[in-house]
Formats: structure tokens, C-alpha cells, sequence
């Protein structure tokens, strides 16, 4: 199953103006990457962003959102994201916010 491109281009349009992003297929999916650092992505089950841990409960407050469990465990500072909060222009923002936050303040690669 492919992922979901309209999920991929609401992101992809949030980071259009920001510096220094890549796109990189992975996972199945699409990973949108700053300084080779990912933000966030979309994959066959859903969407995907990171975040630092001092960030992670004002992350996991947001409606739709709960821990990345991609290998059966919860991956450390990574969110699983509901397609309804993805698509909530508000809700989605405020998690690009906090996966930008996360991503500009680690080193380059």
C-alpha cells in the first residue's frame, strides 16, 4: 500500500519555505528531512514527527497523536500522527513547529 500523497503535500506546502529541506523515500513512504535531520514524514499507516524529549508531552497533548511503534516498541521522539490531525491546518502546525524546533537545534550531517 502507497502512502498518502495528499498528507505528503500538506507537509510538503508547511516546508516549502523553509531552508535547507530534502525529501527521501523511506520506510515506504516519504521523509522530509533539515539538514539531513528528519522533521517529519508520511508512510502506508499514517504520518510521522519527531521531537525532542524536553518537547514530548506538549507533543502527545495534541490530539491524534501517540507513540511511533514501527518495530512493535515506542521509538523514543517520534510521534504516530492521525490522518484527522495531519489535516487539521492548526493541529499540524503546531507539530511542525515542535518537529522544526527539534530538527534546526541538532547538528548538520
Amino acid at each position: 500500500m502507497a502512502y498518502d500523497e495528499g498528507l505528503a503535500q500538506l507537509m510538503r506546502d508547511d516546508l516549502a519555505e523553509t531552508p535547507n529541506i530534502s525529501e527521501k523515500k523511506m520506510f515506504g513512504g516519504i521523509a522530509f528531512l533539515y539538514c539531513g535531520h528528519m522533521v517529519c514524514g508520511v508512510h502506508k499507516d499514517g504520518a510521522m514527527f519527531r521531537v525532542a524529549p524536553e518537547r514530548d508531552a506538549e507533543a502527545r497533548a495534541i490530539p491524534g497523536t501517540g507513540p511511533m511503534l514501527f518495530t512493535g516498541r515506542a521509538m523514543k521522539g517520534w510521534l504516530d500522527v492521525a490522518d484527522e490531525t495531519v489535516v487539521d491546518d492548526d493541529l499540524r502546525g503546531r507539530l511542525m513547529s515542535i518537529a522544526l524546533d527539534c530538527a534546526t537545534n541538532l547538528p548538520p550531517k
